[in-house]
């Protein structure tokens, strides 16, 4: 009888332990910029609910960028995020839409959660006939 409750009470000491190492919860999905076409950035920023962020070059602002942009490079965001609001949404746009993926990793992987990036790019944004400020 000691023996068999031994063998018991280390039974249940052994389940015990290993039901807290085995979960069945997922753990947190990394936050993801989404991908939007240029006349869903249209509407976003028409609604006014959105900072827009420009990744291009200087020489390439000022040859044309969407109003009320804000320029910062992809080369130094990584140096220069902490300037964007983080309770805000975020469009990120750059000419063709390569270097604006690049953007929307470097601002989810440092914390930002409501990050667009407008696919296509300022040549899309001008080829659906929108406006740009020179």
């Amino acid at each position: 009888m000691k023996k068999t409750c031994s063998i018991l009470f280390v039974y249940l000491v052994l389940i015990a332990a290993l039901s807290g190492c085995i979960t069945t919860t997922k753990p947190p999905e990394k936050t993801q910029y989404i991908d939007i076409t240029v006349q869903q950035a249209k509407e976003m920023i028409d609604s006014g609910d959105v900072l827009i962020l420009d990744v291009r070059t200087q020489e390439e602002y000022d040859a044309g960028h969407i109003r009320n942009s804000t320029l910062i490079p992809v080369q130094v965001l990584d140096k220069r995020w902490n300037e964007l609001p983080r309770d805000k949404k975020i469009l990120v746009y750059c000419r063709s839409g390569h270097r604006s993926l690049q953007a929307s990793e470097i601002l989810v992987n440092n914390g930002f959660k409501e990050i667009y990036n407008m696919k296509g790019g300022i040549m899309e944004w001008i080829n659906a006939g929108y406006d740009v400020i020179k």
